[in-house]
């Protein structure tokens, strides 16, 4: 691979993918975190307010407990908290690739065309998350579905 095409994928290929992973990683692990903490915080008003609670506090309590149930589905169901280490654990791994390929290491030491072997690193990896994702959402549509 020449040099121009290379830093043509680095350029069109290659960031976007490491921007494009890190930005769902930072998404899903915020969306796990506000979920999560609503989860705990509002599980704990729950067994207060009923305690407290009369009339209109009772009622609220309900709304709350629903709250808790919908926020606690949610982690299960959208899967932040496996997309966040997912997309975080590709993004890092696509970083470190570059680092072995510039340091000549890991399989870079004694290959001709150092750059073809970096883009079909890059792809296979990019190509695993991706078989790992539908894996995941796949299993447990079939869970669902049974």
């Amino acid at each position: 691979m020449d040099k121009d095409k290379f830093e043509d994928y680095i350029k069109s290929r290659y960031r976007k993918e490491i921007s494009w992973y890190d930005n769902k990683a930072i998404w899903n692990h915020r969306a796990y975190q506000v979920f999560q903490w609503a989860a705990i915080i509002l599980s704990a008003s729950t067994a207060v307010l009923v305690v407290i609670g009369d009339g209109p506090l009772k009622w609220f309590a309900v709304v709350i407990a629903v709250l808790v149930a919908i926020s606690t589905a949610a982690l299960k169901t959208f899967k932040y908290q496996e997309n966040w280490i997912s997309y975080r654990t590709t993004c890092e791994t696509l970083r470190k690739e570059y680092h072995y390929y510039e340091a000549g290491i890991h399989g870079y030491e004694d290959v001709d065309d150092k750059e073809a072997l970096f883009v079909d690193r890059v792809e296979s990896l990019i190509s695993r998350e991706n078989t790992l994702w539908v894996i995941t959402h796949d299993r447990d549509e079939t869970k669902h579905n049974n």
